[in-house]
Parts: C-alpha cells; sequence; structure tokens
C-alpha cells in the first residue's frame, strides 16, 4: 500500500456494513484504510464487496495481524475516537502536523471501543463527538465521517474537488427534463 498522508484505521471492526461503508467514505476523501485483525467479517466475500459499493476497487487499505504489528509498521500522529475523549474533533489542529507525518485517526470495534490500556496511554489524543447524556455513541461509520471530514475541512480539503467530476461541472446548467439528460 501506498502511505498516504490521511489514514483512517478500524480496530477490530466487527459489522462489515460499517467498515466497507468507511471504505467508501475512505475512497471519497483520499484517506488510506487499515483494519487490524480479527475481523468480524471476510473480507473477501461478495457480500463485503457489495456493502463498500464495489469502491473496494479504489481503496488503499492493508490489513494487520495485531494494533502492535500496525504500530510497528505505520509512523505519525495517532489520534484515538472514543466515548471517554474530552474534546470534540474541531479541537485538534491538524493543522500543526508536520506536512511529513501520516495522521491515523483510529476507531475501536462496535461493542467495546478501543481497549482502554490503549487508550490511558494516548489519554492526550483522545476525542469524542460531542451528544446528549441519553445517547451512548454514534453509528461508526457517522463517527467515522464526521472525523474524516473535520480532519479535511481543517486542511483545505487536499486533492478533493469541489464541482461534479463524472456528469461534468456545468452538468445542471444543461440537463434537459424533457430528453431526461
Amino acid at each position: 500500500m501506498r502511505r498516504k498522508r490521511l489514514n483512517v484505521v478500524l480496530f477490530e471492526p466487527e459489522i462489515p456494513q460499517n467498515a466497507g461503508n468507511i471504505m467508501r467514505t475512505c475512497v471519497a476523501a483520499g484517506f488510506g484504510l487499515h483494519l487490524i485483525k480479527p475481523l468480524g467479517f471476510d473480507i473477501d466475500n461478495p457480500k463485503f464487496r457489495r456493502s463498500t459499493t464495489n469502491h473496494i476497487t479504489w481503496a488503499e487499505y492493508e490489513q494487520y495481524e495485531n494494533y502492535e504489528d500496525f504500530k510497528s509498521r505505520n509512523d505519525g500522529e495517532y489520534y484515538f475516537m472514543t466515548r471517554y475523549g474530552k474534546v470534540p474533533p474541531s479541537d485538534i489542529d491538524f493543522r500543526s502536523v508536520d506536512s511529513d507525518r501520516n495522521i491515523y485517526l483510529i476507531f475501536g470495534k462496535e461493542s467495546t471501543g478501543i481497549p482502554k490500556d490503549i487508550l490511558k496511554d494516548n489519554i492526550d489524543r483522545c476525542f469524542r463527538i460531542p451528544m446528549t447524556g441519553e445517547c451512548r455513541s454514534l453509528n461508526l461509520s457517522n463517527a467515522a465521517a464526521i472525523a474524516i471530514y473535520e480532519c479535511l475541512r481543517q486542511l483545505g480539503y487536499p486533492d478533493l474537488s469541489f464541482t461534479e467530476v463524472q456528469n461534468g461541472e456545468d452538468y445542471l446548467e444543461s440537463y434537459d427534463a424533457t430528453l431526461g439528460k
């Protein structure tokens, strides 16, 4: 995998639809994806491919045997999404990370999150999405999308298009409703 500056890490993801949706978001956002085993699904299964809406074709992803394997192969700035974080992602200054350093947004498994011993050792790198006290957490793929796009917003959406590419920038202006095209 070609190393990307911006990355999402899924620690032992359990639900294929969440991982597939996050993979699609990573493709759209230009992020690399790192999957730490065990996975709760078979990534080679056609059903998983469908959950990515076949964006797995364009995804840059890598799998790791465990967290130690991931850490040994990836140097950079780690940030951990957890309900125990005390700051929102908007309080992390992603712009201050040296441009030659990779950024890793790390998300835990749906049932238990990131192990507490990892979080405790990185408490100053933990963040959460603010929400009411009645809600324990958001869906993993929604939470990942919020954090990904906050990071991108701060960095000025590097290498992303602000206009429609596939149908053309002026598609709506030239759209003919009577012809349906």
